[in-house]
């Protein structure tokens, strides 16, 4: 067995790789908050402020758990979810997808959301902390 350097830490063995967070948030204080805490808590996160540039992200299905605000610099956050759950423009995406607004929907828009999305939350509703708690709870 080799010596361990100093500063050098070992992974248990048993250890599971981080799970990958894309969070597609234009909103630089809230992005840094969420990137923080999911930072903190273990997570490999990338923080993207431009619509077109998170749906090519989002669309590598490098990412785990897709962060996703509805209103959004070059394409609106509605159309990067339809995007993704069209099978001819993203054959193959394993992440979970979930909303994350400060806007009131009209009833049928929320609901076309909900239909297509793994979850759907207020972001003036929960903590940085309570985010981590519910992206824990993600199966």
């Amino acid at each position: 067995m080799d010596p361990i350097s100093p500063g050098e830490t070992i992974a248990p063995q048993n250890a599971q790789p981080a799970r990958k967070v894309l969070c597609i948030e234009d909103e630089h204080f809230i992005g840094e908050l969420y990137k923080r805490a999911l930072t903190n808590a273990g997570y490999d996160t990338t923080l993207e402020v431009d619509g077109l540039i998170g749906l090519s992200l989002a669309q590598s299905d490098q990412f785990d758990i897709i962060l996703l605000d509805l209103m959004l610099p070059n394409m609106t956050g509605i159309d990067i979810l339809r995007s993704l759950r069209d099978p001819n423009k993203t054959p193959h995406l394993k992440a979970k997808i979930i909303i994350t607004t400060n806007l009131e929907q009209r009833e049928d828009v929320k609901q076309d959301i909900e239909n297509q999305a793994d979850g759907y939350i207020v972001k003036a509703e929960m903590t940085p902390k309570e985010l981590v708690e519910f992206l824990n709870n993600i199966g």
